[in-house]
């Protein structure tokens, strides 16, 4: 029998304990758990948003069978859930946020700004208002006891870590979050949701976007912000017009496939989006690298620990590189590729969060040797 670690004080019997649910299998098992405790356990879900096509589409998150399936999970565990709708919220922070990100050429990550906004900032009221010793979550990272409090670790599983996404986590929100999933592998999480009898044991897991049911980002900006499909020019760094695009929306760094301009002797890569003149700037791949890059909202919950052998990650998908933070720079020990404005430069010291921050520019290489 798996016994989580809620890192709460004995005896569990008298502790109360809200978790998050979005109706898949992860937050499902944690309420499980939780209720196997001992503790007084209690679900929550908050209803971010209903777009017609979602409500039935399985994979989404949040939304219409979601909210369906964490009813159901709870009635089998015989726990109260509770249904808070969040639309407006999750509209004006996240969805708003995300249009405007690409249409000012920026590549945005909505499931960061969604953990800032209504799944933490707003659950934590909720919680505390329920009288919670703690918020649980199905995230796959791990919370350790330290010497300077609670630190911010990736999970266990590599495949599964969701760290990179929970960079913007405050040091009084990771004192009352537990993620009790971090120290365990996907497969023995189904297994569990299997054993216990959970309906959503084989639920597919949650696509990253969820507001966007059939994976058009570009679609969903222009019918937001209308101004998104207005064209430009496509250029290469060396001044030379190549061709026309039909917004910058279409178009993300480090992008090759679909700029439609063949017939040239190398491979072009888009290299950054000009909004102010919607001018989409192609060049070779050499001409991606990047030595540093500005960031801004930090996030720092590294005390306590050692500036060296820090890495940073500027993808979820992408392994930990060496990097140096100074001042607001981060700085790659070695170029790198693909970093782009609007993303997170996440940092690590082995394991654990350090903290990060948003991109906001970009330092190329050739620009920095030339200086």
């Amino acid at each position: 029998m798996i016994v989580p670690d809620f890192q709460l004080p004995a005896p569990l019997g008298r502790r109360r304990i809200v978790v998050a649910m979005s109706g898949g299998v992860d937050s499902s098992v944690v309420a499980a758990l939780a209720a196997r405790s001992g503790a007084e356990t209690v679900g929550v879900t908050l209803q971010l948003y209903d777009h017609g096509e979602a409500v039935g589409r399985a994979g989404a998150c949040c939304a219409g069978r979601d909210i369906r399936d964490a009813r159901a999970v709870c009635d089998r565990l015989g726990i109260a859930h509770y249904v808070f709708d969040h639309e407006t919220n999750f509209r004006t922070q996240v969805i708003d946020d995300f249009a405007d990100g690409y249409l000012a050429g920026r590549t945005p990550i909505p499931c960061v700004k969604c953990n800032m906004g209504p799944k933490f900032t707003d659950l934590f009221a909720l919680a505390r208002q329920l009288g919670a010793d703690c918020l649980a979550t199905g995230h796959y990272v791990r919370r350790v006891e330290g010497a300077n409090g609670a630190e911010l670790h990736r999970a266990v599983d590599p495949a599964r870590d969701q760290s990179y996404f929970l960079f913007a986590t405050t040091r009084d929100q990771l004192d009352f979050l537990r993620f009790p999933l971090g120290g365990l592998p996907k497969a023995e999480v189904r297994a569990l949701a299997a054993e216990l009898g959970l309906g959503v044991a084989g639920k597919p897991d949650s696509q990253d976007i969820c507001f966007v049911p059939d994976g058009d980002y570009a679609g969903l900006v222009r019918k937001l912000r209308p101004e998104a499909g207005e064209g430009g020019e496509i250029v290469h760094i060396d001044g030379r017009v190549l061709g026309t695009h039909r917004g910058l929306v279409g178009y993300t760094v480090g992008q090759r496939r679909g700029l439609e301009i063949g017939g040239l002797a190398e491979p072009l890569y888009v290299v950054r989006l000009d909004a102010a003149t919607k001018r989409v700037i192609v060049g070779p791949r050499a001409a991606l690298a990047v030595a540093a890059a500005r960031i801004e909202g930090l996030n720092w919950l590294g005390e306590g620990a050692s500036g060296e052998g820090v890495t940073v990650k500027v993808r979820s998908l992408a392994r930990p590189v060496p990097a140096r933070l100074e001042g607001d720079r981060v700085v790659f020990a070695s170029p790198e590729y693909g970093v782009a404005p609007g993303q997170a430069a996440v940092l690590y010291s082995g394991d654990r969060v350090l903290g990060g921050g948003w991109i906001a520019a970009t330092e190329a290489v050739e620009t920095v040797a030339a200086a």
